[in-house]
């Protein structure tokens, strides 16, 4: 059995986001209250993360996930990037490294944001007191991780090159407003696609509702679930909006595939 689970589907602040008075930011609807996006993909063969948020030990507590056996990582933003540090504790339930798989720009910037994790010039360091991680490029071609070929899908998040994934027929697409035409090919025949839909007003660096609906017409994936979701979106009242076979994710949804 396959499931995700979606640990964060928020936007780079989150919702409720400090200091806002907003009616969605003070909902008591839980379905509007959410951590900085991630996910989680559960395999025979163990579980695989996908990216690490600032809410990251919160986010595996709640979901009650005992190991992680793989990061796949989009890219490096802080939102997706800077609770990294929540993972020493699994290094310790694995006996060995916890594998990261990104591209390049992402591990440049992980030695960067992270380089007390690989500075072997301290003398007395203890290596248990801060991550212990390997790095596995992922170029545009598929990978193995644990036993499942994960496709990558090369996607723009306004200046930047980011990274979707494609495993059997789900795939993750957050932060993109631009899917080039090759990496359309790789999300052919989709039984579930996850696809950013910030809010109803453009925005240069993400699609927004009517942008992400417009790709969903194209792929017609069985169902599709819109992630990184801001403030401006209440989830029932967007929910009632959406055409069948699509619908807001939230936090702890899970399904499997």
């Amino acid at each position: 059995m396959r499931s995700f689970t979606f640990l964060g589907t928020g936007t780079s602040v989150g919702v409720p986001m400090i200091g806002c008075d907003c009616r969605v930011c003070t909902s008591d609807n839980p379905r509007n209250h959410r951590f900085r996006c991630a996910g989680l993909i559960k395999l025979p063969n163990g579980n695989i993360l996908i990216d690490t948020p600032p809410e990251l030990r919160l986010q595996l507590l709640r979901a009650k996930v005992g190991a992680i056996h793989s990061v796949l990582f989009t890219h490096y933003h802080a939102d997706h990037l800077h609770g990294l540090d929540d993972l020493r504790p699994i290094q310790h339930f694995l006996g060995q490294p916890v594998p990261l798989f990104c591209a390049e720009d992402v591990e440049e910037r992980i030695r960067s944001a992270f380089s007390y994790a690989f500075d072997s010039t301290k003398p007395g360091k203890i290596k248990t007191y801060v991550p212990n991680l390997s790095f596995e490029r992922i170029k545009l071609t598929p990978v193995n991780v644990l036993g499942e070929i994960v496709t990558p899908v090369p996607l723009i998040h306004g200046n930047f090159d980011v990274l979707g994934f494609r495993i059997k027929d789900l795939a993750y697409c957050t932060d993109v407003n631009h899917i080039p035409e090759n990496s359309m090919k790789l999300l052919q025949n989709l039984d579930i696609l996850v696809l950013d839909a910030l809010r109803d007003k453009p925005h240069p660096a993400h699609f927004n509702l009517k942008q992400a609906l417009e790709i969903v017409e194209i792929l017609k994936p069985k169902q599709t679930y819109f992630t990184h979701l801001c403030h401006d979106l209440d989830h029932d009242e967007v929910e009632a909006m959406l055409p069948k076979g699509v619908n807001l994710a939230y936090d702890g949804l899970t399904f499997e595939f």
